[in-house]
């Protein structure tokens, strides 16, 4: 076999394979084979079909054919490996001259990762929020808590705001009451904005068994999006009261003995959660830089792909999920669909860039994933999808997408890398100095998936670049 490559731009090549035809004997004879057992012949046993009898009866062309359709991924494949090229996506082949007892010639026309010169990155300089907690953020958050020991106490008064009221609902539209528009018995705290729009100003100063009538736009059923009339009929008042803030409030609600241990635990834990967030957003903002930095040439059907890929899970599997549509999904958001177009191929070649780019920095600094690494990936991502780890690790593996999460726990190191090259000060001037740790390559693989447009689930389909 000889092979030649044409590179018809960065990102695209042309192979041109010529095949002797003594090459094709194998793909031949498995041809003559398949077709023995699926046809039959008078007068001869099934699978015993004379050769020369297939020809004269089927043709000569069919054998070709089948033995051919055999035979191309194998002498692709071994083209693509002696011209040592990283392709990406099926190839586009076109057979150019098959003479029977000859020769056999095809091209194949493929997209390639491009050749990227990784930037000196050590210059990137980013700005983050300041880690600063403040009383009234330890105050919010001691007072989250308070909230969620409050009790509720039956009130033989009027109905108002923060007050939890028992509900009996009737939707109509255009006059006929909706199959699934009635519910009884619904609690509901006024002013938590968890039901209807108008709900809260229709039931505020309703005594137990008052009634009043609103219109609204329905969230979900059989009519979401419509505008019924709702009647509502209040069958029980509480007033709910929140415990005091004491020593007592602080045993009952935690581990603590007393008030100030408790606030002091909440402020630490608010110091941790604002360290993660600055991070990542530490990570995010160097990632950004570093894709400015780099020129990367983006093949032409691996955006198409990429973006179809992206448009197809958002409307079959996040949207279904949350029963809308892509038209209604637009509306909410407030887009025409060439914005969401637009939007989404931006998405799209930055996820690219990320790939290609941080891929490159991976084989420039020979970094490996260990056993340990790629096991606390897939347990974290398991938990984000709702799955146990055993569960999603057999679905990775049946997926064939190991190679998948290893890349992304390799690229997630790669940007370590760069973040921990980079100057990064707070919005008060001060250095961040950020912790090197296991977390930190952790915490870069989960911004570099969000960059990538990468999906929890194992079975959601993916461009793999």
């Amino acid at each position: 076999m000889k092979s030649a490559v044409e590179t018809l731009n960065p990102t695209r090549v042309r192979l041109s394979i010529e095949v002797p035809f003594e090459e094709l004997k194998d793909s031949l004879d498995a041809a003559y084979k398949k077709i023995n057992q699926q046809v039959t012949v008078k007068g001869f046993r099934k699978g015993k079909i004379p050769n020369r009898v297939i020809d004269q009866r089927f043709g000569r062309g069919a054998v070709l054919e089948e033995a051919v359709n055999d035979a191309l991924p194998k002498f692709y494949t071994e083209a693509v490996n002696e011209g040592e090229l990283n392709v990406l996506g099926q190839p586009e082949v076109d057979i150019t001259e098959l003479k029977d007892g000859e020769l056999l010639a095809f091209t194949a026309e493929v997209d390639v990762r491009p050749e990227i010169e990784i930037p000196d990155y050590s210059g990137i300089e980013v700005t983050v929020d300041a880690l600063e907690v403040s009383d009234e953020d330890v105050e919010k958050a001691v007072e989250q808590l308070r909230e969620r020991f409050a009790s509720t106490n039956p009130v033989e008064r009027a109905a108002a705001d923060g007050d939890v009221v028992t509900i009996d609902l009737t939707a109509k539209v255009e006059g006929e009451v909706l199959e699934d528009g009635v519910a009884e018995g619904v609690s509901y705290t006024i002013g938590s904005g968890e039901l209807l729009e108008g709900i809260d100003d229709a039931v505020t100063g309703l005594e137990a068994g008052g009634e009043a009538t609103f219109t609204s736009e329905l969230k979900g059923g059989s009519a979401e999006g419509k505008e019924a009339e709702v009647t509502v009929k209040v069958t029980a008042v509480a007033a709910r009261e929140l415990p005091e803030l004491d020593d007592e409030f602080a045993q009952m609600a935690s581990e603590f003995d007393t008030l100030d241990e408790l606030k002091a635990d909440s402020r630490k834990r608010l110091e941790n959660s604002k360290q993660y967030d600055q991070a990542t957003q530490a990570q995010e903002r160097v990632l950004e830089e570093l894709l400015k930095l780099a020129e990367v040439p983006i093949p032409e059907k691996l955006l198409a792909d990429e973006v179809q890929t992206r448009k197809h899970n958002l409307e079959h599997h996040q949207l279904g999920q949350m029963g809308l549509d892509l038209e209604k999904y637009l509306e909410i958001q407030g887009k025409t669909l060439e914005e969401f177009e637009a939007e989404t191929s931006e998405q799209a070649i930055k996820g690219i860039k990320t790939q290609f780019i941080l891929d490159e920095l991976v084989n420039k600094e020979k970094l490996n994933v260990n056993q340990e690494e790629l096991t606390e990936h897939l347990m974290r991502r398991a938990q984000s999808s709702g799955m146990s780890p055993d569960q999603f690790a057999q679905a990775v593996v049946e997926g064939g997408q190991v190679p998948m999460l290893v890349g992304e726990v390799a690229r997630g190191k790669a940007l370590a890398v760069v973040v921990e090259a980079a100057k990064v000060v707070d919005t008060n001037g001060e250095i961040v100095e950020l912790e090197d740790d296991e977390d930190v390559a952790e915490e870069a693989t989960e911004v570099v998936e969000a960059a990538e447009g990468a999906s929890d689930a194992p079975a959601e389909e993916k461009t793999e670049a």
